[in-house]
């Protein structure tokens, strides 16, 4: 028994800042932003919007989409890099708001592939048959990591949360397949404030990142990653009905979808809207393709993450 997919939400901060507000902030522009990104604004938390008030949004939003009620969640897995505390974990502050008082929860961290690599764990849980109903949601508050006088990260990252309900009442195969290379992690790093050190100086807490390995890095092992996915299952690019990438960055998504083949509209973005939210970026463009409509019972998607570890992975799921 596999789970199924009843509902999805998200929920992002009320700020959302445009192109020409970093260009206030930092020497930047329009043109520049979107051309080398595809990114046109992006949603910031103020003061009273948290990494868990973020999921628990998106968790209700799902949740009615679903028709299932918090008491039914019996697993609450929150994927975040962002949270607000370290203890308690945001699962459990989610399950407080939202009343999920049934759930076991704890949080992962594998960065931008944390939606999918927290989906991928719920479906094991389910599939053994130790949980019934679980609640998976990719929540980050990246603005409070970035740096927002270094043009080079603050251009990126936006907030925000992508939450689904996923029940074990499906037949259908659950596949995925899942890779790290820790060997490559200094690319793309975010000390945390309370590591212990021997050097003078603290360490920078702030989103680190090579942005060029990053690109190298997404538009090689993605189609790799996606590709080893399909021949695992005999299945062809044609075969699948969308693919839903880490909207990292439009120019990384178009070069994945050229060398996998398949037709373009089946690679669908919202990063101009949103930026990068990291772990809840896939959860937030299932949401909206969901709400739209363009996701059929029946359809054979993909989910693809890649991000900070470094980490990679596809699964493929039945809508």
């Amino acid at each position: 028994m596999t789970g199924k997919i009843l509902g999805t939400g998200s929920c992002v901060p009320a700020t959302c800042w445009d192109n020409n507000k970093l260009a206030e902030m930092v020497e930047t522009n329009d043109e520049w932003i979107k051309e080398r990104t595809g990114i046109a604004q992006r949603h910031v938390a103020g003061k009273e919007e948290t990494t868990a008030t973020l999921a628990a949004g998106a968790c209700k939003a799902a949740l009615e989409n679903a028709g299932v009620s918090a008491e039914e969640i019996d697993l609450l897995i929150v994927a975040t890099v962002s949270p607000g505390m370290l203890v308690p974990c945001t699962a459990c502050e989610v399950q407080s708001i939202i009343g999920a008082d049934n759930a076991t929860c704890f949080d992962m961290n594998a960065a931008c592939t944390g939606f999918l690599m927290a989906l991928n764990t719920a479906q094991a849980y389910l599939a053994q048959g130790i949980y019934r109903t679980a609640l998976v949601v990719g929540a980050e508050t990246l603005s409070n990591l970035v740096d927002w006088s270094d043009r080079g990260t603050c251009i990126l990252f936006g907030d925000g949360a992508g939450a689904a309900v996923v029940r074990a009442e499906s037949e259908d195969r659950y596949a995925q397949v899942t890779h790290s290379t820790g060997a490559k992690g200094g690319v793309l790093t975010c000390a945390s404030a309370n590591v212990n050190t021997d050097v003078k100086e603290m360490p920078n807490t702030h989103i680190q990142m090579d942005g060029g390995e990053v690109f190298k890095f997404a538009v090689s092992k993605v189609p790799e990653v996606i590709n080893e996915l399909l021949a695992q299952e005999n299945l062809t690019a044609d075969d699948i009905d969308c693919f839903v990438l880490h909207q990292a960055n439009a120019r990384i998504v178009g070069s994945v979808a050229k060398r996998i083949g398949g037709d373009a509209e089946k690679f669908p973005m919202n990063i101009a809207k949103y930026g990068n939210t990291s772990s809840a970026s896939i959860g937030i463009i299932l949401d909206e393709l969901n709400r739209s409509g363009r996701l059929k019972r029946g359809s054979k998607i993909v989910l693809a993450g890649f991000g900070g570890g470094l980490s990679y992975g596809a699964s493929l799921i039945t809508w």
